[in-house]
């Protein structure tokens, strides 16, 4: 298995987002944001290298007509 070594922050934003799915809720930015006490502005760098190194993937909303924004989920660690 190869290590992915994360900074502080990408650490912190893969774990609010992985616990807010554990708890059920979507991980919309805001959400994200709250849970890592970062503003949804400090979570755009991040988020994208979180993205590109395979760990988050953004979808947009399922629901045509119903736009929450994009949510990020979680890939699991293999």
């Amino acid at each position: 298995m190869q290590q992915v070594r994360l900074s502080a922050v990408e650490e912190r934003v893969y774990q609010a987002v992985t616990a807010l799915e554990v708890r059920g809720h979507v991980p919309y930015p805001d959400l994200i944001a709250q849970e890592t006490g970062m503003t949804e502005e400090e979570l755009s760098e991040p988020l994208h290298l979180l993205t590109e190194r395979g760990l988050l993937h953004r979808e947009d909303s399922p629901m045509s007509g119903l736009d929450f924004g994009p949510r990020w989920c979680a890939r699991q660690l293999t």
